[in-house]
């Protein structure tokens, strides 16, 4: 089984890259499942209706989120009903939509993929390493292969929690940073790990963000509202190789491809 991971998609510019060569990639990795982290793919942070539909038609099966999931409030219903539009598992139980869902695939494999959000420089949520634990605890034997995606801040924290679950948790990867990390890897009991898949965005930006918009911050203190970058769109991900009988993670390959604007 291969499993497609793709990064923060940012603003419009990353949603139109993404609908534009997400087949495409799919294609030449041979991905059996495409998990994509939508949580900034609105122009203005959060995830709307229309670009989680232009991602689902664009060949994503499952959708994950983070700290901005829950910005668009005219989306909450949509979380509620779309079981493959996530957001934080670690958030209260009241918040609109769901941390979770469990993906059949075609070989009659169960994939149970999880969204959680870091603590660490982050809005204060839930410990995701209890949120994890308690999920794998309820639907024991209801899945073969776990994957994780750990938005935070922190690569210490998401070590941390990689190393936590190596051999309970199948595929884990990080997103949030918007820059992609080279650690790649394995680990001793048959996971595989990425600390930062990067991000679905402009090549010239500071985070896909205009550097004008955000230069002045340093500069002179001043805050000016961020307004997304266009241009060349750097795809970030990874795709993790799993073994159907073992389930051991085989490969983790880091992928970054170019969609010219």
């Amino acid at each position: 089984m291969r499993i497609l991971t793709l990064g923060d998609v940012v603003g419009p510019a990353g949603l139109v890259a993404v609908s534009t060569e997400l087949r495409r990639i799919k294609a030449a990795e041979k991905a059996d499942l495409v998990i994509v982290n939508a949580e900034n793919a609105y122009i203005g942070n959060g995830l709307d209706v229309r670009s989680a539909e232009a991602l689902f038609d664009a060949g994503a099966d499952v959708l994950t989120g983070g700290n901005h999931s829950l910005r668009i409030h005219d989306s909450f219903s949509y979380f509620d009903e779309n079981d493959f539009v996530l957001r934080p598992l670690n958030y209260p139980k009241d918040a609109p939509g769901k941390g979770y869902t469990l993906f059949q695939m075609s070989n009659g494999k169960r994939v149970l993929v999880m969204s959680l959000v870091g603590q660490v420089f982050m809005n204060p949520a839930d410990s995701p390493f209890g949120a994890a634990e308690a999920l794998l605890k309820e639907l024991k034997g209801q899945y073969d292969v776990a994957v994780a995606d750990f938005h935070g801040e922190a690569t210490s924290e998401k070590g941390a929690f990689f190393h936590h679950f190596d051999g309970r948790i199948n595929v884990m990867f990080g997103t949030h940073t918007h820059v992609q990390t080279a650690d790649e890897g394995l680990l001793p009991k048959g996971s595989g790990f990425i600390t930062d898949l990067g991000m679905c965005g402009v090549i010239d930006s500071i985070l896909g963000v205009k550097p004008s918009s955000v230069i002045s911050d340093y500069t002179t203190k001043v805050h000016n509202r961020f307004e997304k970058a266009e241009g060349d769109v750097a795809l970030c991900g990874a795709v993790f190789t799993v073994d159907n009988g073992t389930g051991y993670v085989t490969e983790v390959k880091r992928i970054r491809y170019v969609h010219e604007a």
